[in-house]
This record gives structure tokens, C-alpha cells and sequence, in this order.
């Protein structure tokens, strides 16, 4: 596997599972090769918020159940999906080629075992291997208010290289829908990887801007 369209996503026990398939969706429907690590917890408040049951399964019915639910089960080969405590994946080491990872939501437990490199499960392993081989990491933070721990912790990790993108929609794109929110979130999170998109009505700076937003 190459790294040229190639990345890793994840999804731990924050709330927010809903992005972290949205980008799966995404990628696989764009002939990407997407790893795949969804933590316990990260199962347990999927069925929770989006009803789908993962949990005491073994990996080859997960990704069936995955791929049934986004509907692209004809993206199998394009589809890997890794057992959290999987530490000899090919994502938890160095020598594996990909564009980077996305921790989509991320909790802020995951952010202070990736800060303080703990390496505890294969998702913050595979992170900490993006941070040292200089690739990017994207780590959709779903939590508020902030205390200074998990501050300090997100500055620990930026100023590795890492990139801090709390789930926070903006409104300038007038959203109707609970979808058009995430797609907005999803989109700031592809915009970090370069990748052309248009799946939330960016800003226009013109002239006649408040008598498109001001009605």
C-alpha cells in the first residue's frame, strides 16, 4: 500500500462518532485506502448516538456492518479495520506509508495520552508514529469548556505538528440541517489535507455579503 491516497482515521469515546464515519464515507467513496481503529469506548457511544452496534463482534462482521451502513460494500479492498489493541498493525509503525491520520472526534483522554506518549492503544500509537515521521495529524477535539490540563496538552501537541480542530461549526454558511453542520466540520477537516471538496458553502467576501446573511 502506498501512501498516495492513502490515511488513517480513527474514532475514540468522545462524542461526535457521526464525523468520524462522515470522513470514512468520504474517503472511501473517493477511491481512498482507509485504516480504520474505532476505540471500546468509541463503540460503545456509536450505538449510543447512531445505533449501530459494534461491540462484541468480531472485526470481519464490524466492517461488514460499517460498509453496509455508508452503503459502499463494493469498497471492501479500499477498507482495513484494525482491533484497538492491535499494536503490530502496519499503522503503528514508522516504516508504513500514508498521507496521515484523522482522530475524528477525538476525546481529550486521547489527547493526553498522545501528548504524553504513552502509546496506551493502537490509536494513540498510530499517532504518535504520524507525529515523529513529520506527517499530518488532525485531531477533531469534541469537548467543552477546556480545563488548563487539556490545554496544555493540545499546545504539547501542536507544537509537535499536530493540528487542534475542535468541533466548532460556524453559522456564515447558513446550515438547515444537523447534516450541514457536520459536513462544515468534515470540510475544515479535508481543507487540512489539501483535497478539493465542496461540501459547505465557504465565505465570499464581496461587497453584498450582509444581504445574503442578514435577511
Amino acid at each position: 500500500m502506498t501512501s498516495a491516497k492513502t490515511l488513517t482515521i480513527a474514532i475514540s469515546g468522545a462524542s461526535g462518532s457521526i464525523y468520524g464515519f462522515t470522513l470514512l464515507k468520504f474517503f472511501l467513496a473517493n477511491d481512498y485506502k482507509v485504516d480504520f481503529v474505532i476505540s471500546c469506548n468509541g463503540e460503545y457511544v456509536t450505538f449510543k448516538e447512531m445505533g449501530l452496534d459494534l461491540r462484541d463482534l468480531s472485526i470481519a462482521d464490524k466492517k461488514n456492518k460499517i460498509l453496509e451502513l455508508l452503503a459502499l460494500e463494493h469498497k471492501e479492498s479500499n477498507f482495513k479495520l484494525w482491533d484497538q489493541k492491535n499494536i503490530a498493525a502496519s499503522i503503528a509503525s514508522g516504516s508504513y506509508k500514508s498521507q496521515g491520520m484523522i482522530i475524528a472526534p477525538c476525546s481529550v483522554g486521547s489527547i493526553g495520552n498522545i501528548a504524553s506518549g504513552t502509546s496506551n492503544n493502537l490509536i494513540t500509537r498510530a499517532a504518535d508514529v504520524v507525529l515523529k515521521e513529520r506527517k499530518k495529524l488532525v485531531l477533531l477535539v469534541r469537548e467543552m469548556p477546556f480545563n488548563s490540563i487539556h490545554l496544555s496538552n493540545m499546545k504539547t501537541i501542536s507544537d509537535c505538528g499536530g493540528v487542534i480542530l475542535p468541533a466548532a461549526p460556524a453559522f456564515y454558511h447558513q446550515p438547515k440541517t444537523i447534516q450541514d453542520q457536520i459536513n462544515f466540520i468534515v470540510g475544515k477537516v479535508l481543507d487540512q489535507f489539501d483535497i478539493d471538496h465542496d461540501i459547505f458553502k465557504r465565505w465570499r467576501g464581496d461587497a453584498n455579503i450582509l444581504n445574503d446573511y442578514l435577511v
